[in-house]
């Protein structure tokens, strides 16, 4: 079965995570989704295959070289899809040999899928490409990757000619929520690198991730009838929106990109007695990261001054950290990775990832864990798409790397 079929298998199982849900996985769909990937790797001949009480799958592939003692690498991706877009009943189809141009993805409600405001759709014309009708994600963020690791180990399983050490790959819940690597057992698993298969177009080996951190803001007012207001009333929702005046306005995601950081209002609720607002705040820098924290906190304590005591309270927690430093002590990962693509006739392409991946909490655990793409675009969005050919790509990336460290030597 070739990966984008089964992407397309994919989609029947609608396994959004939920951040208000303390459970691990948050979603009953997402440990039901994992059985079927159990199955589906039995099948396969991953006879270790199995999902642990949060929704974890591990399965190894065994070494098919004689006494083989190189490096274990694993490959990860995560189950779960977005919550905040139509996820489910996805209605995908195969656009055969794009020709360029507007896709009408839905006459009834004119929907188009167009280079004109996604100009990379002109990188896959002659592409076979997978979409949705433009009512529902397509899901590809990260069914894809599930899709390219399990047909990379159909291909190693079916094909003893192809010669690799012992392989483990595993998929997780909850990612999209940022708590995908809470409770991934890295002893457990028995890797000793890995790579995350989250990523977007062919070719892509990304190693930076953002620092990351939640701002949870909470404003304490004084509610006292408007008419006799005068120096009394203190209106929290007002002093909740002075607040975010006093964030720099060009650093919102709608204005940065590249290396550069944003804090970002997810969510703000207010009435003149209480108010919150929510931020992410992320940066690739440390330093800077650090500096949008203290700005902060220092916000915070200016409207005390003002507004009196207590009126604002903070709470910082840190989500994850850039990866970099995890990754730069094992170079040889980007290096073979870079190796893969150029074999399979890409060329390997590093930016910053502007989020994070499982692979970035996983590398400070003691799993050093860079990203490769997958050949799908437009993540989070009834957008959404992936190309056939791409993808097939992306497999035989993961051919090829399993393969080069099959004659690695084990690290000291």
């Amino acid at each position: 079965m070739r990966a984008y079929e089964r992407l397309i298998k994919y989609t029947a199982y609608p396994a959004a995570s939920d951040s208000s849900s303390s459970s691990c996985p948050s979603t009953p769909e997402q440990l039901e989704f994992a059985q079927v990937l159990v199955a589906e790797m039995r099948s396969l001949g991953i006879q270790d295959a199995h999902v642990d009480e949060h929704g974890y799958v591990y399965g190894t592939i065994e070494a098919n070289i004689e006494n083989w003692q190189g490096p274990i690498i694993g490959f990860i991706a995560h189950m779960d899809t977005v919550r905040d877009v139509p996820y489910e009943n996805i209605k995908p189809r195969l656009v055969k040999s794009y020709a360029g141009g507007d896709i009408l993805l839905n006459a009834e409600q004119h929907i188009v899928l167009s280079p004109a405001e996604f100009p990379v759709l002109q990188d896959y014309v002659g592409h076979d490409l997978v979409v949705t009708d433009g009512t529902t994600l397509l899901g590809a963020d990260n069914r894809a990757g599930i899709a390219e690791i399990l047909t990379m180990a159909e291909i190693l399983l079916s094909d003893d000619s192809i010669k690799h050490g012992t392989i483990k790959i595993a998929f997780t819940p909850d990612e999209e929520i940022g708590r995908g690597a809470e409770r991934f057992e890295v002893g457990h698993f028995g890797a000793d690198f890995a790579y995350t298969v989250d990523g977007g177009a062919f070719g892509e080996v990304e190693y930076e991730t953002f620092n990351a951190a939640t701002a949870r803001i909470t404003v304490t007012g004084r509610n006292i009838h408007p008419g006799t207001a005068k120096d009394k009333m203190k209106n929290a929702a007002l002093i909740a929106m002075e607040f975010n005046s006093l964030l720099p306005s060009v650093q919102r995601p709608e204005h940065t990109e590249g290396y550069e950081g944003f804090y970002h209002l997810i969510s703000m609720q207010g009435s003149v007695e209480q108010a919150q607002l929510v931020y992410i705040i992320r940066d690739h820098d440390a330093q800077l990261f650090q500096a949008k924290k203290e700005r902060v906190k220092r916000i915070a304590q200016w409207l005390n001054e003002n507004h009196g005591p207590g009126t604002v309270g903070v709470e910082l927690v840190d989500s994850y950290a850039n990866m970099h430093e995890k990754i730069k002590p094992h170079w040889h990962l980007i290096e073979t990775a870079y190796e893969a693509v150029r074999e399979v006739g890409g060329v390997p392409v590093s930016k910053p990832v502007r989020g994070g991946t499982d692979g970035a909490r996983l590398s400070f655990m003691g799993l050093p864990c860079p990203n490769l793409g997958t050949g799908s675009h437009n993540h989070h969005s009834k957008l959404e798409f992936a190309s056939v050919q791409a993808m097939d790509a992306c497999v035989q990336v993961l051919v090829k790397i399993a393969e080069k460290y099959g004659r690695r030597q084990r690290p000291n």
